[in-house]
């Protein structure tokens, strides 16, 4: 059984996309939301807006150049994260039902607008909803040869588990960022 570790890079990607099965998607979609919450437990308002340290911060998709090099806060890598792997759940939705896949389907709650917990906590609670909508609307046979090319350098083609993975395994280096922004935060109160 696969669990959240498994999504941290230990194994090459395609391999670990072969052996997933719709179920276990399921299953890790919990587990990386029940994670995303158990950081949220001892956090308060102030946090979520809270401009942590970040020397690595570099965002090449900002449409603000101001913006660049701008640490995110927490409420900032919540809906981040979310949008991704909402957006995964949908092409992999259309590449499960035999549909080709050639843009990208994305829509990101703006960062600015989310200002407290609760508001992370029920973002995280639609994506959870929308992650497992998605899944369920794939049929009992799906059509595994479908392949979508990533537009990110490097990247393998992928069918509908590899596309729903893909964004799991990019919620983990999130995972791990809203934990030492509340690391952060904690200490700065």
């Amino acid at each position: 059984m696969y669990t959240l570790q498994d999504l941290n890079g230990g194994r090459p990607f395609n391999e670990l996309a072969a052996e997933l099965t719709p179920s276990d998607l399921h299953r890790l979609t919990d587990e990386m939301i029940d994670a995303m919450q158990a950081v949220l437990v001892e956090a308060v308002d102030a946090d979520v807006s809270f401009l942590p340290i970040d020397p690595a911060a570099n965002d090449p998709f900002t449409s603000d150049p101001a913006e660049l090099k701008l640490a995110w806060t927490l409420g900032h890598v919540v809906v981040h994260a979310t949008a991704s792997a909402e957006e995964s759940g949908a092409l992999s939705s259309l590449l499960a039902r035999g549909i080709e896949v050639k843009d990208r389907a994305r829509y990101e709650v703006p960062w600015r607008e989310v200002t407290s917990v609760a508001q992370l906590r029920a973002r995280l609670e639609e994506s959870r909803r929308m992650r497992h909508a998605f899944l369920d609307t794939w049929p009992d046979q799906p059509h595994y040869e479908m392949q979508y090319q990533p537009p990110w350098p490097g990247a393998l083609p992928v069918n509908a588990v590899g596309r729903f993975l893909s964004g799991l395994r990019h919620d983990a280096p999130h995972l791990e960022q809203m934990r030492e922004i509340m690391r952060q935060a904690k200490a700065a109160r």
